[in-house]
């Protein structure tokens, strides 16, 4: 389904500036324009305060249906239109073959090699890569050397990387679900999260986000 007039978006800026990019603000939909939606001044979701976006400025938008699913989709400020006294921005209207669905207790899930810092207790720490990532956990492939089993806690870092060239960092707890042990002599480890910020789980979907829309864009 398509936003429509008087549902509140969500949306995050592509920026160079790690505060602003982590930074997540909600409007709502005033209009629907054949080529856009009109929308209100945004508003900072922690601070409350008002956001002036700029012609050009690249969102990573979502809103949420009634039945509880986020639906992603990336967008820009195309122009701006005064409405007696109030501003209203105008943005590119979302490709419904571009929408993300991702359900509150299911998330998206792709294949990637990010870097991770990992800290198991027995004073265990490695830095190794993901094997795949996702809103809801990570797996990662680590020497075969490190005694992992599941059930194990971990305490992860993992630097995420932004089609605009931005680098983040999320932190969370994680527990390992399963072991497989790899032909290679490595292991495979796969895991949940079980301690992790709203915020730090944005960071991650976002990614996911954008790498899903540059494999559908191939």
């Amino acid at each position: 389904m398509l936003p429509r007039v008087n549902q509140m978006l969500f949306f995050e800026i592509a920026s160079a500036d790690e505060e602003e990019a982590a930074a997540q603000y909600k409007t709502r939909i005033a209009d629907e324009l054949e080529d856009g939606l009109l929308i209100e001044n945004p508003l900072n979701t922690a601070t409350g305060r008002m956001k002036r976006l700029f012609l050009g400025d690249e969102l990573s938008v979502y809103y949420l249906s009634e039945d509880g699913i986020k639906h992603y989709f990336d967008s820009h400020v195309i122009g701006f239109r005064d409405d007696d006294v109030v501003k209203l921005i105008k943005i590119r209207r979302p490709d419904p073959a571009r929408i993300t669905k991702v359900q509150r207790r299911h998330f998206l899930r792709v294949a990637a090699d990010l870097e991770i810092a990992v800290n198991l207790s027995g004073n265990i720490r490695f830095v190794t890569v993901t094997d795949d990532v996702g809103g809801g956990g990570i797996s990662f492939i680590c020497d075969g050397k490190w005694s992992i089993k599941a059930g194990m806690e971990m305490d992860c870092w993992l630097l995420v990387p932004y089609k605009n060239g931005t680098l983040e960092h999320s932190s969370f707890k994680a527990e390992v679900v399963r072991v497989v042990d790899l032909v290679t002599g490595r292991k495979q480890i796969m895991s949940k999260f079980i301690a992790i910020s709203d915020s730090e789980r944005q960071k991650i979907i976002r990614f996911c986000f954008e790498r899903q829309l540059e494999f559908k864009g191939r």
